[in-house]
């Protein structure tokens, strides 16, 4: 099964999310940055990699907040991660999204993001994570 992870970087009561380029799947949507873990990575070193390449930032850290299993329709499941990110080194910038931003946590409901993070999304409003 292909393994994800999502980066929940806070800054000031906001939460960095990008906005996927028109060209990939999901075009313009929202999502957390991060990406699919290669083979022979953990979950946390996928995390590292994929936000110093999206993001420009090295040795990032952090927890899991939680996983869960899901299914893009005509697609093979998927098991993404949620990583708290409470450490790195450098400012974030944007190296491959068509755009990022700074979002208050109470915002994001009014974002299009991808079907995948909706789950997480509910659980971070109610409180949860």
């Amino acid at each position: 099964m292909v393994q994800v992870v999502a980066a929940i970087i806070e800054r000031t009561g906001k939460i960095l999310i990008g906005r996927r380029q028109a060209e990939q799947s999901h075009p313009l949507q929202w999502e957390f940055p991060g990406g699919k873990v290669e083979y022979g990575e953990t979950p946390a070193q996928a995390l590292a990699r994929e936000l110093e390449e999206e993001l420009g930032i090295r040795g990032a850290a952090g927890r899991e907040i939680t996983s869960y299993e899901y299914t893009y329709a005509g697609r093979d499941p998927i098991r993404l991660f949620f990583f708290r990110v409470t450490e790195f080194q450098g400012e974030p910038v944007n190296l491959i999204f068509h755009e990022i931003r700074w979002e208050p946590p109470q915002s994001l409901s009014g974002f299009d993001f991808v079907e995948g993070d909706l789950e997480f999304l509910r659980g971070l409003s109610s409180g949860a994570y």
